[in-house]
């Protein structure tokens, strides 16, 4: 059976789910949105639809993008699909008060431009129902600063795909550390070169090899910090 004779308004839910995690995968932006309608149609839930359709399918991408199966232009059609299907969700998740997580200020740091595995991530969070500020790319500590400031936020994720960037993390937690903030906000840190002890090294609270261990991470930190409050 070839791809156009897929009708996916005759897909039953489970197989609707199953082929926009497929399409999601091979970045097909008009069946995603086409299939988000009609999973809303049906009367499901947004957050339902974000989190089973779009936010599970976008897991699969990430890590078989982190695996190397998958690549820059691939994940880049994926993300535009996955943007098209949050248009439609993200009024009617703000209408309906779905979960609110907490909030996350993400940016590339000093010196880096790339931005793929941050966008993913950002994407990611916001359909995990966090709030996301991103900074885009070549972040200079005041940028960070600025955006605690600004936005008060929970969580700070920095990100870095070059050796020679990946020091500046340091920098911009040092710096946090010397005005007295940091251990008002969880630090996390990724990109492809980075490990579990460099994130240690440089002082950040957890290291997230992939979009989907940070969301599980953040969340994890976000209970945490409920709990700390709710017994304080």
């Amino acid at each position: 059976m070839s791809d156009d004779e897929i009708i996916l308004s005759e897909l039953s839910d489970d197989e609707l789910v199953q082929q926009m995690h497929d399409d999601l995968y091979d970045g097909l932006k008009e069946e995603i949105e086409e299939g988000t309608n009609i999973l809303l149609e049906r009367g499901w839930e947004p957050y339902k639809v974000l989190t089973e359709a779009l936010v599970e399918g976008m897991r699969i991408v990430g890590e078989d993008f982190r695996d190397g199966i998958l690549f820059v232009p691939e994940v880049l059609l994926s993300a535009n699909a996955m943007k098209a299907g949050m248009f439609i969700l993200r009024p009617l998740l703000a209408a309906t008060n779905a979960p609110k997580q907490g909030k996350l200020v993400i940016g590339t740091v000093k010196g880096d431009i790339h931005d793929i595995g941050k966008n993913l991530v950002g994407m990611m969070m916001e359909g995990a129902g966090f709030d996301v500020v991103d900074l885009g790319i070549n972040n200079p500590v005041e940028n960070y600063l600025n955006a605690i400031e600004e936005h008060q936020p929970d969580l700070i994720g920095m990100s870095a795909l070059l050796t020679t960037t990946m020091p500046y993390m340091k920098v911009v937690i040092d710096t946090m550390k010397e005005k007295g903030i940091r251990d008002d906000y969880v630090v996390l840190v990724g990109g492809a070169p980075l490990n579990e002890e460099f994130g240690k090294a440089v002082g950040a609270d957890a290291y997230c090899r992939d979009a989907a261990v940070a969301v599980e991470t953040a969340k994890q930190f976000m209970k945490r910090k409920h709990n700390v409050h709710a017994s304080a």
